[in-house]
């Protein structure tokens, strides 16, 4: 075999990750940031009054929700085998 032949024979790179993949990771990134920005917020700008808004529904069940199903969304675009092939 000449030098040309082997040079031909090398398989084509591809990427681990493809288009499926970056998409369900997009969606668990906004997810997670959403989360973080609906926890934020709810201080007093009195430090010597206590502001009960910092315990109510949505800092304290639906932004941490929103995290760990962003967190969940992450590993399952991770897991994601877009090369597998149905039979």
């Amino acid at each position: 075999m000449s030098k040309k032949d082997k040079v031909n024979q090398n398989p084509r790179r591809e990427f681990i990750f493809q288009k499926k993949n970056y998409l369900f990771m997009f969606i668990g990134v906004a997810c997670i940031a959403l989360g973080f920005i609906l926890m934020s917020g709810g201080g007093s700008d009195d430090p010597n009054v206590f502001n009960p808004e910092i315990y109510n529904f949505r800092r304290i069940r639906l932004a941490p929700t929103l995290v760990l199903i962003g967190l969940g969304i992450e590993v399952y675009a991770i897991l994601l085998n877009p090369h597998k092939k149905k039979d």
